[in-house]
């Protein structure tokens, strides 16, 4: 599992247009697999799960990203899981960690200056 957070401005919406556009084109097996918008008030959170084939592992890596918070003020959590073909231990997470530096240059490219 690989794990990368942050606190992001800017619209919920285009935020979440941006992520989607950006894992969905980083791979021509990336899928989005479910997604999910609600809020209270001000508050907005959006989930979405996508999936890809790892050719490093030989199998299909999820990865599940939260983006949470409201106005224009928001923290982004993306979380990898499923890239290791071992019973008992994971072996192998490269598939997992590849993904998720999709989700990092996406939010780079918005936010330049977040590394």
């Amino acid at each position: 599992m690989a794990k990368f957070e942050c606190n992001i401005q800017g619209d919920f919406a285009t935020i979440l247009a941006t992520i989607d556009q950006g894992i969905l084109q980083g791979s021509s097996s990336a899928s989005l697999e479910d997604w999910s918008e609600f809020g209270w008030g001000d508050v907005r959170c959006g989930v979405r799960v996508y999936e890809r084939y790892s050719m490093a592992g030989g199998n299909r890596v999820s990865l599940t990203v939260t983006l949470f918070g409201a106005g224009m003020q928001y923290s982004l959590s993306g979380i990898t899981a499923g890239g290791s073909q071992a019973m008992f231990w994971k072996v192998n997470t490269l598939g997992e960690e590849t993904f998720l530096d999709e989700l990092v240059r996406v939010v780079n490219a918005m936010v330049p200056d977040m590394r």
